[in-house]
């Protein structure tokens, strides 16, 4: 059954200090429902992403009624989603699948996140548990392989930039991979995200600022590394009769979406990894191939995420992800600009809310609506979104592609 977007808002991106997670939600849904020119009573089902809020604010459930019961919204089902970074993207992913059943004709899916909180150690300590809390052991055996050291408990930092600093550093030993090429990237999307009024970061950066920068660990310095960010993004999808009720406007086609775990599988088969395997799977139902997409917004939690994610989603061959970047291919006005939105390193990465905030930033590029940051002639456009850590690959992958 066709699937549309209708209707997407977002919030700015950034530390909210003094905006809850209801307030958030309000804002993102408000937009999204005018801008599918429906009102709250349209909606028959919702699906509400969150990853943090049961541990940072004691909200440990039905997050989703708290935020949207306060708005109005009343007697339909709520589903509230947890999937680690990848929960906007699952959120987005269920809405669908809810319409394809036939349940219903239009759907709301939205995702929501507060990490700044005042206390930035109990914020980052929510990343602990995207891994495997019963093996601690296996997590640094993992890293261990890949050529990364063990994490420092006595620095204040996301587990997860172990993980990617352990990945790049694999990359580096197989490839060639430098960190010159890392830096290219991060700079590349600060350079986006000056276009991006509702961006975390709006400040560019040079190449030599990047690497000289603070490290974080392995190669990654701070400005190569995704923000502690507030935020929220909604999206409103519906089927054909949908389409009739609301008489919508610009309506962007969802021509695949899938959602994938991992196999077993070498640390250095990356042709066999989750994302390379739901890529693939993405591309089969949408009958499309890596060569007909013209803009991607991919999960770049640190700048060696970006690199791997288009060898990974056949943009470039294996290996090749430095090269392709420094050659320009992926900056606004390349052969395939990613990350027009600044990505997370600049955009920002409210967990809850990332895969659906790609949404929001792909659905305007195909409407042709993004300004300075317009790709132009946009028609076929690609999401990547990962969440977790299971045997040294993501836990969850999404792809999601969108047809003008």
């Amino acid at each position: 059954m066709p699937v549309w977007i209708v209707g997407v808002g977002m919030t700015a991106f950034g530390v909210r200090t003094q905006a809850s997670v209801k307030d958030l939600t309000r804002e993102a849904v408000t937009e999204a429902l005018s801008d599918a020119g429906a009102d709250i009573g349209a909606i028959e089902a919702a699906y509400f992403g969150n990853t943090c809020q049961d541990v940072l604010e004691g909200q440990v459930v039905v997050a989703g009624q708290m935020a949207l019961r306060s708005m109005g919204f009343e007697r339909i089902p709520m589903v509230n989603v947890e999937n680690a970074c990848a929960t906007g993207a699952t959120a987005l992913h269920q809405a669908v699948m809810h319409v394809r059943a036939g349940a219903g004709d239009i759907v709301l899916a939205v995702g929501a996140e507060k990490l700044n909180i005042g206390d930035k150690q109990k914020s980052l300590g929510v990343f602990d548990g995207g891994v495997d809390v019963h093996d601690r052991k296996g997590v640094r055996a993992v890293l261990a392989e890949l050529g990364g050291t063990a994490p420092d408990d006595a620095q204040p930092r996301s587990l997860f930039m172990d993980v990617y600093a352990a990945l790049a550093q694999a990359h580096m030993d197989a490839f060639g991979t430098t960190k010159q090429q890392l830096a290219l990237i991060a700079e590349k999307n600060h350079a986006h995200a000056v276009h991006n009024n509702l961006a975390h970061f709006r400040v560019p950066m040079s190449m030599e600022e990047i690497l000289s920068a603070r490290p974080v660990s392995g190669p990654l310095t701070v400005p190569m590394c995704a923000p502690l960010t507030d935020g929220a993004a909604a999206v409103v999808v519906c089927n054909a009769a949908g389409l009739r009720r609301l008489g919508a406007r610009n309506p962007v086609r969802i021509l695949a979406t899938v959602l994938q775990t991992g196999t077993v599988r070498s640390l250095s088969a990356w042709d066999r990894s989750v994302s390379r395997l739901a890529a693939l799977a993405a591309y089969e139902q949408a009958g499309v191939g890596p060569g007909d997409v013209s803009v991607a917004e991919v999960h770049d939690a640190s700048a060696f995420g970006e690199l791997l994610q288009t060898e990974l989603l056949g943009f470039c061959e294996i290996g090749a992800g430095g090269k392709f970047a420094e050659s320009g291919a992926t900056r606004l006005g390349g052969r395939l600009p990613v990350n027009p939105s600044g990505g997370l390193e600049s955009k920002g990465h409210p967990m809850g809310a990332s895969g659906i905030a790609q949404i929001y930033e792909l659905v305007h590029q195909l409407r042709g609506n993004c300004a300075a940051r317009q790709v132009p002639g946009a028609r076929i456009a690609l999401a990547e979104n990962g969440g977790g850590l299971y045997a040294g690959e993501e836990a969850v992958a999404a792809i999601t592609i969108l047809g003008a």
